[in-house]
């Protein structure tokens, strides 16, 4: 998962970030109105927030450095 994460592009992580985010919401209106099935389920959205996050962190310390690099050699 973390491959195809790191592949996606900045408005695909955008995209699945809100709808983790959307799923998130409802897992947890279910943990409190006691109709979830599976509790398990929370932390794994909560990972894969996770991972997103960290994957659009390092596309922007690469698009920092690329810029960078670019501006030192000029």
């Amino acid at each position: 998962m973390s491959t195809d994460i790191r592949e996606m592009t900045q408005d695909d992580l955008i995209k699945k970030l809100g709808e983790a985010k959307a799923e998130l919401f409802n897992l947890r209106f279910q943990l409190a109105t006691n109709q979830i099935d599976n509790t398990a389920r929370i932390k794994l959205v909560k990972k894969d927030i996770a991972r997103i996050l960290t994957a659009m962190r390092e596309q922007e310390i690469e698009a920092w450095r690329e810029q960078n690099a670019t501006g030192k050699e000029a």
